[in-house]
């Protein structure tokens, strides 16, 4: 099977040369913090043998062969075993994974869950049921889920007082059209509940985010050694040169 990834093309929304990495804190929780312009982004799933790259230091490996200059990594969004993502899955303007709009138990289907996607007009978030009425397929998209905020209010579900402070990580779309992701640091005196990870989101200037995963998430910024081998994921999001 080809391997399947998306590269850059231009959408004229904000500079290139766009893209911030930095640290932030909220509520005593630290996060780690990368600005990117939509164009720069990638999806990436299967290797040249047909199988998920699984690793955030086997895409890096990758990259490098090709020749890309990688600012940053992520893993993008919940899987299956055997790192088949949950839901919807576009590459290359390929679907290849269908909207997943069943009912179940999880982050995944806490509803409304949602949708990141890049097409010609630029990076959004949108809730599942809103994604289905679309007709066009972007250039990349991701599902994934509960959306932390949609249209600047937070999910209904989450409560202020929960006490289920877990590592997270996240996307969100900025007003001027950059993407903000967002994974807590493991170096975090404490972790935030999904109601904090969505107002850190909110107090970035997004006002649609989504929620990627949480445990076992990990992100690598401008990597100019080899990555060490770590958690196995399904769909990665790199943001490259």
């Amino acid at each position: 099977m080809k391997w399947l990834a998306v590269l850059g093309v231009g959408l004229g929304l904000i500079s290139s040369a766009s893209a911030e990495s930095g640290r932030a804190e909220s509520n005593g929780v630290v996060y780690q913090t990368f600005i990117a312009n939509p164009k720069k982004i990638s999806l990436y799933w299967l290797n040249p043998d047909g199988k998920p790259f699984h690793q955030l230091s086997a895409l890096q490996r990758f990259l490098d062969e090709q020749s890309f200059r990688v600012e940053f990594l992520m893993n993008a969004g919940i899987f299956e075993p055997g790192g088949i993502p949950s839901g919807l899955l576009v590459i290359q303007n390929q679907i290849l994974r269908p909207l997943n709009l069943a009912s179940g138990k999880g982050n995944f289907f806490l509803q409304p869950n949602g949708v990141f996607w890049v097409d010609e007009r630029g990076a959004h978030i949108a809730s599942s049921s809103e994604y289905a009425r679309r007709t066009a397929i972007p250039r990349l998209a991701i599902q994934s889920g509960p959306l932390l905020l949609q249209a600047g209010k937070t999910h209904s579900a989450f409560q202020k007082g929960s006490t289920n402070f877990l590592h997270r990580n996240g996307v969100g779309v900025r007003a001027d059209g950059s993407v903000l992701f967002a994974i807590t640091n493991l170096d975090s005196p404490r972790f935030p509940n999904l109601f904090e990870f969505a107002e850190f989101f909110r107090s970035q200037g997004c006002r649609d985010a989504l929620f990627l995963d949480g445990d076992i998430s990990q992100s690598a910024t401008h990597p100019t050694k080899p990555l060490v081998p770590g958690n196995h994921f399904a769909a990665i999001f790199a943001v490259t040169e």
